[in-house]
């Protein structure tokens, strides 16, 4: 099951008693949906959620009839495209109107009537979400979006998202494939929708998700840092050997004076000790940059 899916479960799980708030929700699944008119109704969806819910909110509020069809997506999966249409267009002609529509809109637009309180607005996002949204994986990244059939429709929902004043909203739109895509980028304005529509859990998860990820990164950062590090130290580790056979090979380390000779023999037993463990193991012991002042002479020397 997609993300996105466990999202509309546990949307379609809650339970609500009052009628304005089950009519608020049908609205946006409805005028979000394939087809909204007097004359036809029809609601398309993969998800088995969003076609139990649609057909539960329809016959508890309209009892219209109505007829729901299943078919294979493509023949390559297993995906189903659920349909719920309402047969009669008089009862179609009953629920558009009772929404405040009439056949001389033109175009479609969200009725602000059937969204006039902060409870109504979230029920009828929740609604739409139902039926045209989706919110990726917060594994492979953070991004909701709402595939809107309509560029009117598309603006009102950006409105209405914009207008909410317990969320800091920043809707952004964009065109694909015919359809009107308002999306979102970020963890945060996510959570905040996600919560705002009744799905706190999924919002739990993808903000788990997203610590364990920052924990994550920075446990890779410090030992890529470390590893680095280590490097360094290899490299340097071997040119300093390379100067001390070489002076052991040409004059012999008992040409060198007392100082440079002691740290000269204590790199030879210890190839792997930093400056630092160098020097602490000098007698008597010195700091990291005064054994790597006595290195340099002893690379000096090699290069004479």
């Amino acid at each position: 099951m997609s993300f996105s899916s466990e999202i509309k479960k546990e949307l379609c799980s809650a339970e609500v008693f009052d009628r304005e708030l089950l009519k608020a929700e049908l609205y946006g699944m409805l005028l979000f949906g394939k087809t909204f008119s007097e004359s036809r109704i029809v609601f398309k969806t993969e998800n088995t959620y969003s076609c139990k819910r649609i057909t539960f909110l329809l016959q508890n509020l309209y009892m219209p009839i109505i007829e729901k069809q299943t078919a294979l997506r493509t023949k390559s999966n297993d995906s189903h495209l659920y349909k719920v249409v309402v047969v009669d267009s008089d009862d179609c002609k009953r629920i558009f109107e009772d929404f405040g529509h009439s056949h001389k809109q033109v175009t479609l637009r969200v009725n602000r009537a059937n969204v006039s309180s902060e409870e109504l607005s979230s029920a009828f996002i929740r609604g739409v979400f139902l039926s045209c949204g989706s919110v990726s994986d917060p594994l492979k990244g953070y991004h909701a979006e709402f595939c809107v059939p309509h560029k009117n429709l598309s603006l009102d929902l950006c409105k209405i998202l914009s207008e909410i004043t317990e969320c800091d909203f920043t809707p952004k739109t964009v065109v694909r494939n015919g359809s009107y895509v308002v999306y979102f980028k970020g963890s945060e304005q996510i959570c905040d929708l996600l919560t705002y529509i009744g799905a706190p859990v999924k919002a739990m998860e993808i903000m788990g998700t997203k610590a364990v990820k920052l924990v994550r990164n920075n446990v890779n950062r410090r030992i890529n840092g470390e590893l680095a590090n280590i490097g360094k130290v290899a490299t340097a580790a071997a040119k300093q050997l390379e100067a001390i056979e070489k002076i052991k090979k040409k004059k012999g380390l008992d040409s060198l004076p007392d100082d440079l000779r002691e740290i000269a023999y204590l790199r030879l037993e210890n190839p792997e000790m930093s400056l630092r463990d160098l020097g602490q193991n000098l007698n008597p012991p010195i700091s990291r940059s005064g054994a790597n002042h006595r290195i340099q002479r002893l690379l000096e020397y090699a290069d004479d």
